[in-house]
């Protein structure tokens, strides 16, 4: 059962006529935290305050729920909702949202496009997790509905973007918040789970506006995430990727945090990509370490996210950009439609597992 006992993801699921309220998926049912345990915690909309309480409070939590569910399910029986008879909500409230730029094969492809002849990477990429700050405002869950941004496309010119593109990731969900810069080594003390998510790209609007101080509107209208958070226990571990040269000191891995997690991208219904996260060049806690290296806080909620996930193989692309080498080589349906990038009425479904544990899935559709 990939929604078994050995994964036991949070989110937060309303009943009609109910307050939102803290839950665990187990097979196709939620588990009533806050009925089963008996912790008011629980009855809250949100995570934030459960992830509050630390890395302790997270493991015992999550040894109690499997024993129960496990040991006493008679008794958890009454407490489990079927998952077609609950509405799910956005799991936790976002504080602050980062984004990075961790694929050295995504980094390098983009490169390749927009500056032809070179080898791709800027001077500083293999030097730091290169990562800028989102817009914590619209970051929605899976299923809301994608509407397509207005920008600047050029001088003197305003209207929709053409290029609306996916953007396949892994985010990073802070539970205990800290006053100082966080090292590598401190990461699973704040680092609660792991979310799968869209980051929604206009590339048009990207294009013009970005240089030189980076994303802005081309990236802010939008960014999807799954409804559940894996604890970031329940995920198997791999040593992170070689990398050349040597990071400076607080940059340094303490235990291997490559995360073996296999990518699916669907666009209407068709897997059009497969990216490999255990590929990525800079690791989770690497991105952790320098986001807080010059004293910057942590808060409960913040989320920071992989950047794109892509592969060395042209199926292993994680944005339509890169599938489509900027719109010159359409990807063909089976259905005999092509396609550039996003068009109206689309739907993009990411979904993702790990160690035979399902991350769920992220979908929304462009209107």
């Amino acid at each position: 059962m990939t929604w078994g006992a050995d994964n036991l993801p949070y989110g937060v699921f309303s009943r009609r006529g109910e307050a939102p309220r803290v839950g665990v998926r187990y097979g196709d049912r939620v588990l009533d935290l806050a009925a089963a345990l008996h912790d008011e915690v629980f009855a809250a909309p949100t995570l934030n305050p459960f992830m509050a309480r630390g890395r302790t409070a997270w493991h015992d939590t999550r040894t109690l729920i499997a024993n129960k569910l496990t040991s006493d399910l008679a008794i958890t029986e009454p407490h489990l909702v079927p998952l077609d008879q609950v509405r799910l909500h956005m799991p936790f409230e976002v504080a602050d949202y980062v984004d990075f730029y961790c694929s050295l094969e995504h980094a390098t492809n983009l490169g390749r496009m927009f500056r032809p002849g070179t080898e791709g990477l800027l001077p500083n990429w293999r030097h730091l997790p290169v990562g800028y700050h989102g817009r914590a405002g619209t970051v929605v869950p899976s299923g809301t509905p994608i509407t397509r941004p207005h920008g600047q496309l050029g001088a003197g010119r305003f209207g929709p973007s053409a290029k609306l593109d996916l953007e396949a990731e892994l985010g990073f969900v802070i539970g205990v918040p800290s006053e100082l810069g966080t090292p590598a080594g401190a990461f699973e003390d704040h680092v609660f789970g792991v979310t799968l998510v869209n980051d929604w790209s206009a590339r048009d609007i990207q294009a013009w506006e970005y240089v030189p101080l980076g994303p802005f509107l081309g990236k802010s209208f939008a960014t999807s995430i799954s409804p559940w958070i894996t604890p970031l226990e329940a995920l198997p571990r791999i040593p992170g990727r070689a990398q050349d040269p040597e990071p400076l000191d607080y940059l340094r891995r303490h235990g291997d945090w490559g995360l073996d997690v296999a990518v699916e991208v669907s666009l209407n219904g068709e897997v059009v990509s497969r990216p490999p996260y255990s590929g990525m060049y800079w690791t989770p806690d690497q991105m952790l370490a320098h986001m807080t290296a010059n004293g910057a806080a942590l808060r409960t909620g913040d989320l920071f996210a992989s950047g794109t996930i892509s592969g060395e193989q042209r199926e292993e692309r994680g944005s339509l950009i890169e599938l489509t080498w900027n719109g010159t080589d359409p990807i063909k349906l089976s259905g005999g439609e092509t396609r550039t990038f996003l068009e109206d009425g689309d739907t993009v479904t990411i979904r993702a597992t790990a160690g035979g544990r399902t991350l769920g899935e992220v979908s929304g559709t462009i209107r």
